[in-house]
């Protein structure tokens, strides 16, 4: 038995390790490519193609008239430009749309409300399903939380018509609520990373880039050529990409377009949003996993970078995993290896980008890098969901998407599951696991204990926080 606990610890030391070292080659590699990028063709207004735009939208009364109203300020010859409202609500959103899109077409604007009475393939359905009648030879995709600034097309599709074997060109995502709280200024920061070292590597090194669902454009020959979309994950974006490049088309990422969107204001729905990523990310990994490694017209570094980067949530499980195996080491008085010491220092990789990410954007990026504890707080906090979200995957299981609610209002309030009974044991475990090893002496995994009960009782505290004082004010909304 003991044999088998401190293979398991050796076991999640050695995956998080290995994910710590993945950040430092990222970070070799952004150095590498930093200079790589293109400068924007320049195109006569006549050679501008038809572009559709498609706005895929569920129960998002609060945001609804904010994203066609941006979509409508689009600058693009109107002839030219065509936009698509998919909507699959089943509440007050179909009406407020339908009224704001009839006057936007008194206005000569070419735009329509496609709605559909059933989520059948969830978004990925809603936008198979508005191809049929979508005109543009690209296709622009915005999500309700998006805010695109008028020049956003002038600024993009002009590489597609320089390069016949690029399909798909993705911007980067800003923020329009980044000082709300403490929870969006961290994911700021985790997004931040993301697409401004990640998704810089991916594009630049042709290392399986991405669409990220939203801010992006396709090539419709792409699209089509690629299989369209498919609603076997809830990473329809992910899904799609993988099958393009596996085609041999190209991405090119415009970092200098950005197109700003509201963060998740509570910790449920952002809790939702990761697990949902987590989720499709996974399955992607199982659907596409065997066809990237045997892809060797790509190099053997950005198929295992694209292996990698789609099992990236399986950190939390490895979390989890040398979290629950301490107090039975600890019981037991094993020695562990002095020398796997020297793993912990590998996780430093990740953090530097994060640094890095916000340095490169911002003046006061030592004032905005002070998040990155809380960031690291809900990370831990969030393990549990992740972790389960990630087994459901590879089990697969049934799922559904689950939408990530949007606003200022409380419309579409989550209520807690029983995941917030599993945070709550799980911290309770930390806390006896970290009073054991301190009483023994054992202080090498202190630190990582503590932060294992500062983070699940960070999550816990934000969650009561959350639903408590609205309890008896309005009912919640559960998907």
């Amino acid at each position: 038995m003991t044999s088998l606990l401190v293979f398991l610890y050796i076991l999640s030391m050695a995956g998080l390790a290995l994910f710590g070292l993945l950040g430092f080659f990222t970070l070799g590699i952004y150095i590498w490519y930093r200079k790589s990028d293109r400068v924007l063709p320049v195109v006569n207004e006549w050679q501008l193609p038809n572009v559709t735009i498609q706005l895929p939208v569920y129960n998002e009364k609060d945001v609804v008239n904010r994203l066609i109203l941006a979509a409508c300020r689009l600058d693009y010859p109107q002839e030219r430009l065509q936009i698509q409202v998919l909507d699959d609500s089943t509440d007050e959103t179909t009406t407020l749309a339908r009224a704001l899109i009839a006057d936007c077409a008194d206005q000569g604007i070419d735009i329509s409300l496609l709605h559909r009475d059933n989520r059948a393939g969830f978004k990925a359905g809603a936008l198979a399903a508005a191809m049929r009648e979508a005109r543009g030879d690209y296709i622009a995709i915005f999500d309700a939380d998006f805010q695109p600034a008028p020049d956003f097309l002038r600024r993009t599709i002009p590489y597609f018509l320089a390069d016949d074997s690029l399909g798909l060109v993705q911007a980067r995502w800003g923020h329009l609520n980044p000082e709300d709280s403490a929870l969006t200024a961290a994911q700021t920061v985790a997004l931040d990373k993301h697409f401004v070292i990640e998704q810089s590597v991916r594009f630049r090194a042709a290392f399986f880039p991405k669409f990220n669902g939203s801010a992006g454009i396709w090539r419709r020959a792409c699209l089509d050529d690629a299989g369209g979309w498919q609603a076997d994950t809830v990473c329809e974006d992910l899904c799609l990409s993988t099958r393009a490049i596996l085609k041999g088309w190209r991405g090119y990422y415009a970092a200098d377009v950005v197109a700003p969107a509201e963060l998740p204001r509570t910790i449920l729905a952002y809790k939702q949003q990761q697990a949902r990523w987590a989720m499709g990310s996974t399955q992607c990994l199982t659907k596409y996993g065997s066809s990237i490694l045997k892809a060797r017209e790509h190099s053997l570094f950005g198929r295992l970078y694209s292996i990698l980067s789609m099992s990236a949530y399986t950190t939390h499980l490895l979390l989890l995993l040398l979290l629950i195996v301490q107090l039975p080491l600890l019981y037991s008085r094993v020695q562990l290896p002095s020398w796997m010491l020297v793993l912990s220092f590998f996780g430093l990789g990740q953090p530097l980008l994060f640094i890095l990410a916000q340095q490169i954007l911002y003046p006061d990026w030592k004032r905005r890098i002070r998040s990155f504890p809380i960031l690291l707080l809900i990370a831990i906090g969030m393990a549990p969901s992740n972790s389960w979200a990630v087994m459901k995957a590879l089990a697969g299981r049934d799922f559904t998407f689950l939408r990530t609610p949007k606003g200022e209002a409380l419309t579409y309030r989550l209520s807690p599951d029983r995941m917030l009974a599993v945070e709550i044991v799980l911290a309770f475990y930390a806390g006896i696991t970290l009073a054991l090893s301190i009483s023994l002496g054992k202080f090498g995994s202190t630190a990582f204990l503590a932060s294992c009960l500062l983070g699940l009782g960070y999550m816990i505290i934000l969650t009561i926080a959350q639903i408590l004082p609205r309890w008896h004010h309005q009912p919640a909304y559960q998907e």
